[in-house]
Parts: C-alpha cells; structure tokens; sequence
C-alpha cells in the first residue's frame, strides 16, 4: 500500500520512526510527511532513511506535480503520529497550512490519528470537541494511552505504542466480516447504593464482555461497550481500539437507559453485564452505622428486566443477544433454554459460576443456545476464546462468513 504518515511537533516523534519501520518492513511503500516543528524532534535524513523515500515539508517543492494534492489522491491510507492537540484542532478546522495539512484535506483514504499530549490538553473541551468531530467524520482515533509523560508526569495523553497503531491502521483499511455492523454490548457488574458507601453488587470483573467488544471491533464492527463496575485495566485495550467507545455506569437503571440508547441504532446487541435482580427500596442519605442499632432487614424491589425489554424493542434485522450466569448441575441447559424462550432473545449464552469460576477468573465455559434450544455453540477456554466461539456464533444466526 502507498501510506502516508504525517510526524507532528511532538517529543512522541521518537516512536513514528519505530511505527514507519514497522510499516517499511511490512513491504508497504511509505511516505513521511513532518511538520517544521516535528523536525526539532527527528530530522529529514532519519525520515528519508527509514522510509526509503524522499521527504520534504514544503508546498512548494516538485511543484509541477502539485504534490500536495498528488500524495493525498495517491495515498491508500494516511497516519498522522503524533497528532498534537494544534493538529487536532487544524484537522477539525480545515486548516491548509502546510504540506500536511494540504494533503489531509487532498485525500479521500482512511485517516488514522494517535493523539499525543499532556493530559490537560487531552481533557480540554477544545479538544474534546475536536476529536469528537473528526470521529463524526470517520477519522479513526488510537488512543491515546494512560501513562508516564513528559516532565515527570503520568496520566492519559502517551501516544499509543507504535504496534499498536499499526494493527488498527492497518485494519481500518482492510476492514473485516464485521465491517459496516453497529454493536452494542454492555460488561461488569452493577452496584445498587445502600447508603453513600455502601451497594448490593457481585463479583463480575467486566473481563468477558471486554473482550466481546474488543473481538467484535477487530473484526470490523463500531462497537459502543456500556460498563458498569470493572476490574482495573479490563478496559484499556477497548479504550485504545479506534472503532470502539465506552460509556461507563454504575446501577441497573442507568446501565438499561445507556444500553437503550446504544441499541437504537445497533445491528446487534449483546449484554453481558451482570445486572442486579434488585435494588434497595429506600437509600440511606447518610453512614448506616451500629451504633444506630441492629439492622434487621433491608426491603428489596426488583429492577426492570433490561434483556427482556431490549429484546421486546428489537428493530427488524437486530440480533438480541444475552448472557446467564449459572451455578453448574444437571439442568443447566433445561434452565438456559427456558430463559431463552422467556427474554425473547436470538442467542442465549450460558456460562457456569462458581466460588472459583466465571466472575473473576480468567477463563471460562460457555453453551449458546439457539432456536428451538439447539445449542449451537460450545466453548471453554480463556475469556478472548470464548469471546471468538460467541462471535464466530452470532456471524453463523445473521449467515455472515
């Protein structure tokens, strides 16, 4: 492929000479396209020697080719690593301020950025807003990552490693069986407040419907993932994946009000998410403590059935998709299929639990059971296993190869 790759003033330069080696041992004929201020990081002859081709920052040069429009129409796919917070915003402007900016507005390829800045500068509404508009006009977004900065500081604003931007560039282009399919899926565990610290909850650590979304959005889906409460860094490797975004919650309630907003424009839907039977019917505004005396009981009322409603909205074409957590016995299948004819759904994934399996470990045994109870689908084995034979699943019930 003839890609493109536009180096940005920031100290992450260091790594775009990593991701174009990466992309020149590929086979793929790369061209570097840096700004004047990224030049202070990583000069033209370092650009011109790894990329094997040569590189020049100017508007004005090979004019007779008009060059800036000629790489832009050429280009198979356009990386801009790091994309600075100026960048961002003379992206969303339309700004043709120099070579890189002319060709970006040149192009009609896919445009992969990887943020790199200060946190401050990530989270600044400007930004915000800048990267909210370039996502609205299908510009893909990697990262970017949570972790060390410059000046001794840490937090997200670390551009994406270079491995990393590369396989989702790379699959922005190629696309996959999923490609063009909205997904929604939910993950972890809900938390009911009974008081300002304390909540009905389970053990859910959020892991199998992580990896159920990274798995959809590698092979080519949008996908938006509704989390509830989850273990730390279950979401990182969703967070950084271009085609996926995350809305994070934390009650029954709130999660059905997401997903239901989710699922509106979803193609298929999967909730995974371990979702509280019931809540508390009145929440203490302040510490229950002992000393108040002993607290007998605490009067429950059940949550809406969030599966069952989804499924009961489902537009013509949707695939409803749902999860059961079961202990294991002998009518565990029995139960499943009930469960399936009674939330109405397309799939029905059934997975065992235990004191020592499915929430929390790190692998798991799944049935999917389909039409008429036929269990179409069996696997056991790690969370990104499963997630694959679920997928693999769902594909086969839509007649996707």
């Amino acid at each position: 492929m003839f890609i493109l790759v536009g180096v940005t003033g920031g100290i992450a330069a260091y790594k775009s000479v990593h991701l174009v080696r990466l992309l020149v041992q590929q086979g793929h004929d790369v061209h570097v396209i840096p700004t004047d201020d990224s030049l202070r990081f990583i000069g033209l002859t370092t650009w011109e020697a790894i990329s094997r081709n040569p590189v020049t920052t100017s508007v004005h040069d090979d004019v007779a080719r008009v060059r800036h429009v000629t790489l832009g129409q050429s280009a198979d796919l356009v990386i801009v690593a790091p994309a600075t917070a100026n960048t961002l915003a003379a992206m969303a402007a339309g700004l043709a301020s120099d070579l890189l900016g002319t060709t970006l507005l040149a192009t009609t390829a896919p445009v992969v950025v990887a943020p790199a800045m200060h946190t401050e500068m990530w989270r600044h509404p400007a930004t915000t807003d800048n990267v909210a508009t370039l996502r609205e006009r299908g510009v893909l977004v990697v990262g970017p990552a949570d972790g060390p900065l410059t000046g001794g500081d840490s937090g997200p604003g670390r551009m994406s490693e270079p491995d990393d931007i590369v396989a989702a560039a790379l699959a922005a282009v190629s696309g996959g069986p999923l490609s063009g399919l909205r997904v929604a899926v939910s993950t972890g565990g809900t938390r009911e407040p009974l008081d300002p610290v304390r909540f009905l909850g389970n053990r859910s650590s959020g892991r199998q419907g992580a990896e159920l979304a990274l798995d959809a959005a590698r092979r080519g889906a949008t996908v938006t993932l509704v989390a509830a409460s989850v273990d730390a860094g279950v979401l990182d490797a969703v967070a950084a994946h271009p085609r996926a975004t995350i809305e994070n919650v934390e009650t029954a309630a709130q999660l059905g009000e997401a997903m239901g907003r989710a699922a509106a424009s979803a193609d298929v839907v999967v909730m995974v998410a371990a979702v509280a039977d019931y809540r508390a019917a009145s929440v203490s505004e302040r510490k229950l403590r002992k000393e108040d005396g002993p607290l007998e009981s605490i009067a429950l009322v059940p949550n809406d059935d969030i599966l069952a409603g989804l499924a009961a909205a489902r537009r013509p074409g949707q695939t409803v998709v749902g999860f059961a957590a079961e202990t294991a016995d002998d009518d565990l299948l029995e139960r499943a299929r009930r469960k399936r004819e009674r939330k109405g759904v397309d799939l029905l994934v059934v997975n065992e639990v235990g004191w020592d399996t499915g929430f929390g470990a790190g692998g798991n045994t799944v049935a999917v059971i389909g039409a008429e109870g036929a269990v179409v689908a069996e696997a056991t084995g790690s969370k990104a296993a499963v997630a694959g034979a679920v997928w693999d699943a769902i594909a086969a019930a839509r007649g996707i190869r």
